[in-house]
C-alpha cells in the first residue's frame, strides 16, 4: 500500500471515528435500577381508593339502596280546611260551615312491599355495578402494570444491544486498523449503534406514555412518577378451563346484577297483577258550626280500577315481556362469559407456551449464534453482515420473549375479569393441569 493511501485511510478512518464519537456523546442516559420499585398491590388499593369511576359508581349504589326506603311509605297525609257559604265578607266566623279535615291515602295491602321489591332489586342491581366497575378498573391497571414492566425491559434489553454493538464496533475499529476489515464495516458498526441508540431513545417515550395510562387510571397527574413496576409472579395456568367456567357462573357480577334484574321483574309481574285490586281514601273531619252544634265527621273512599281495566291489562302484559326479556338476557349474560373465559385462557396459555419456548430452546441458542459469530467475525470467518444479523437476532428473540410474558401476565388478568375474582398462582390447587401446562414448568 503506497503512502498516499495510507494517509486517505487514515483520514477517513479519522472521520469515521468523529462522527461515531458524535453519536455515542448524543446516546440517552437511562439509568432505572435504581429507580423506585412500584407494586401492583400498591396501585390497586389506590385505584380503589382513587379511581373516580368507582367513586360514582360507589355513590350511585348508595342512592339506590336509599330509594325501597321512600317507595314503601305512604302518600303524604294531608289536612285541609273548607268554609262553607261564609257571607260576602268572609267572616269565616259567620260561615254556615267551617271544616279542619285530615286525610290519608292507603293503597290495597301488599302493593307498597312490592314497590319496595322491586326497588330493592334495583338496588342489587347497582350493587352489583360497582363490583363490576372495581373489576374493569382492576383489569386496566394490571394490563398498565404490564405494559409498563415489558416497556422496562425491552429499555434495559436495547441498552444492553447497544453494549454488544458498541463491543463489536471496538472490534471493526480494531480490525480496521490493522488493515482486517473495510471502512464499511465502520460505517455499518456506527449505523447499527444509532439504530440501537433510536430504540432505546423511542422506549423512553413509550416509558413515558404507559405512566400516563396509569396516572389517569389513579387520578393523579398526568406527568406524575410512577416507579419501575416488579417482575411478575412465575406464570401458572393451572385450573383448568371447564373449573373457570363453574367459578365464572358464581362470581361475576354482572350475572349477578341480571339475576337481580329477573327478580325485578318478577316482582313488578306481581305488583302489576296486584294493581288490578283498589286503593283506598280515609279522612276525619271536625265542623265548626257558629251558631249550631259542631261535631266531627268521618269519610272512606276506594278507587274504581276496574273502570279502566284495560290500562292494568296493558301495564301487566308489559311487565310480563320486560320478564321475558331479562331471563333471555340472562342467558345471553351467561354464554357472553363462558366465552369471555374461554377466550381469556387460550390467550394466556399461547402466551404461557411461547414463553417456555423462548426461555428453553430460542434464547439460549441466540446467545450461542452470537457469541459464535463474534469469535468468527474476529478471526475473519464471517463479515459484518453476518455478526449484525445475528445480534438483531438475539433482540429479536429477547424481544419476543418479553412481549409473549408481558402477553401472558394481560390475559391472565383479563381471565381473572372474565371470571370474576384474582386467581392466586401459589401452586397450591387441587384442580389437576393440563398436559401444556405441566410441560410449561
Amino acid at each position: 500500500m503506497s503512502k498516499t493511501d495510507r494517509s486517505a485511510r487514515n483520514r477517513g478512518a479519522a472521520i469515521v471515528l468523529g462522527v461515531l464519537a458524535f453519536a455515542l456523546a448524543q446516546r440517552p442516559v437511562l439509568v432505572h435500577a435504581d429507580a423506585t420499585k412500584v407494586r401492583l398491590a400498591d396501585l390497586l388499593a389506590e385505584a380503589h381508593e382513587r379511581n373516580p369511576e368507582i367513586q360514582a359508581a360507589r355513590q350511585r349504589a348508595v342512592a339506590a339502596a336509599a330509594v325501597p326506603r321512600r317507595v314503601t311509605a305512604l302518600d303524604d297525609p294531608v289536612f285541609a280546611y273548607e268554609a262553607w257559604n261564609a257571607p260576602n265578607s268572609l267572616r269565616v266566623d259567620r260561615a254556615d260551615n267551617n271544616i279542619l279535615r285530615l286525610s290519608q291515602k292507603v293503597p290495597f295491602p301488599g302493593k307498597r312491599a312490592l314497590a319496595g321489591e322491586v326497588a330493592k332489586h334495583d338496588a342489587d342491581m347497582t350493587g352489583a355495578e360497582v363490583a363490576t366497575v372495581e373489576l374493569e378498573v382492576e383489569a386496566a391497571v394490571k394490563r398498565a402494570y404490564y405494559e409498563l414492566w415489558s416497556a422496562h425491559e425491552l429499555l434495559a434489553v436495547y441498552n444492553r444491544d447497544r453494549g454488544i454493538v458498541e463491543r463489536f464496533t471496538h472490534v471493526a475499529e480494531q480490525k480496521y486498523g490493522v488493515g482486517e476489515a473495510s471502512q464499511s464495516d465502520v460505517l455499518r458498526a456506527q449505523v447499527e449503534l444509532t439504530r440501537a441508540i433510536n430504540r432505546a431513545s423511542t422506549e423512553t417515550l413509550a416509558i413515558d406514555g404507559m405512566e400516563a395510562e396509569l396516572n389517569a387510571l389513579l387520578s393523579r397527574p398526568p406527568d406524575g412518577p410512577v416507579g419501575v413496576p416488579e417482575p411478575p409472579p412465575p406464570p401458572r395456568l393451572e385450573r383448568t378451563v371447564d373449573s373457570l367456567f363453574d367459578v365464572a357462573l358464581h362470581s361475576r357480577p354482572e350475572l349477578q346484577a341480571q339475576q337481580a334484574a329477573v327478580a325485578r321483574e318478577d316482582a313488578a309481574v306481581r305488583l302489576a297483577e296486584r294493581n288490578y285490586l283498589p286503593d283506598f281514601e280515609f279522612s276525619v273531619a271536625r265542623f265548626i258550626n257558629p251558631g249550631t252544634r259542631d261535631g266531627f265527621g268521618g269519610m272512606a273512599a276506594v278507587s274504581i280500577p276496574l273502570a279502566n281495566k284495560s290500562k292494568y291489562d296493558a301495564a301487566l302484559e308489559e311487565a310480563r315481556a320486560r320478564l321475558g326479556a331479562a331471563k333471555s338476557e340472562l342467558r345471553r349474560v351467561q354464554d357472553r362469559i363462558q366465552r369471555e373465559v374461554k377466550q381469556a385462557y387460550v390467550r394466556a396459555n399461547t402466551a404461557l407456551v411461547q414463553r417456555k419456548l423462548f426461555v428453553s430452546t430460542h434464547i439460549p441458542q441466540a446467545e450461542q449464534s452470537l457469541r459464535v459469530a463474534e469469535s468468527a467475525y474476529q478471526s475473519g470467518a464471517v463479515d459484518w453482515l453476518s455478526l449484525a444479523d445475528t445480534s438483531r437476532s438475539l433482540e429479536a428473540v429477547h424481544v419476543d420473549h418479553i412481549e409473549a410474558e408481558a402477553e401472558f401476565e394481560k390475559a391472565y388478568a383479563d381471565l381473572e375479569r372474565a371470571v370474576g375474582t384474582e386467581l392466586p398462582r401459589d401452586g397450591n390447587t387441587s384442580v389437576p393441569a393440563t398436559d401444556a401446562q405441566e410441560h410449561s414448568r
